[in-house]
């Protein structure tokens, strides 16, 4: 499976983006350039979080672009966590399933299956002001990969986190990767990150990629 983007572009303010990029599923995918280059505009284009004045972007053939972002087969993880301080680690990741909690047995079961994945097995109950920055980013992941979506979108997510943290992070992103097969972007400023998930790199000059 395929996710194809052709001259994908918009115009924000007085610049305008224009994105062409073809990434597998098992793949990743390193999107490199400067501060305001386009980087994440191309993320929340995939994303459904702006829409294009024109070009075609397809998931294994299928259209993406009419699709809401609820109804993308897509996920997003950000450098910012967007854990709501008053739920438990295990309830911010069941929002990756139901926005009102509204879960079966099965479900908490997966949530607490996902939260060992990541590292995470005795912290559900916790809130997550209890947590290091690199467990909440690691909660961050857990509720992506509780969706189940075969696209993941990583903005940046390691940029925040000191050196051991964000070694273990992507130690565990790469496992990740690997077990699902999974087709990824990585926006980074870090060639490191991207060599070291083995990704194809892209670089972002003058808004075209």
């Amino acid at each position: 499976m395929t996710l194809e983007l052709e001259n994908v572009s918009i115009t924000l303010g007085t610049q305008t983006f224009s994105f062409s990029l073809s990434a597998r599923a098992s793949e990743v995918h390193a999107i490199l350039g400067k501060s305001g280059s386009g980087k994440s505009t191309l993320l929340n284009l995939i994303g459904g979080f702006l829409t294009p004045s024109h070009g075609r972007m397809t998931w294994h053939n299928e259209n993406l672009i009419p699709l809401p972002p609820e109804d993308r087969p897509i996920t997003t993880l950000f450098q910012a966590h967007n854990l709501f301080d008053h739920l438990t680690v295990r309830q911010n990741v069941a929002l990756g399933i139901s926005p009102k909690l509204k879960l079966k047995s099965q479900d908490w079961d997966a949530v607490n299956q996902v939260l060992d994945d990541v590292g995470l097995p005795n912290r559900g109950d916790a809130l997550p002001i209890k947590l290091s920055g690199g467990e909440q980013q690691r909660v961050g992941l857990a509720r992506c990969l509780l969706r189940k979506r075969p696209v993941l979108l990583l903005d940046e997510p390691f940029g925040a986190l000191d050196e051991t943290t964000r070694g273990e992070m992507l130690s565990l992103t790469k496992d990740v990767i690997s077990s699902r097969n999974l087709c990824v972007l990585l926006v980074t400023h870090n060639p490191d990150d991207a060599d070291f998930l083995n990704a194809f790199k892209h670089t972002i000059l003058n808004g075209r990629i």
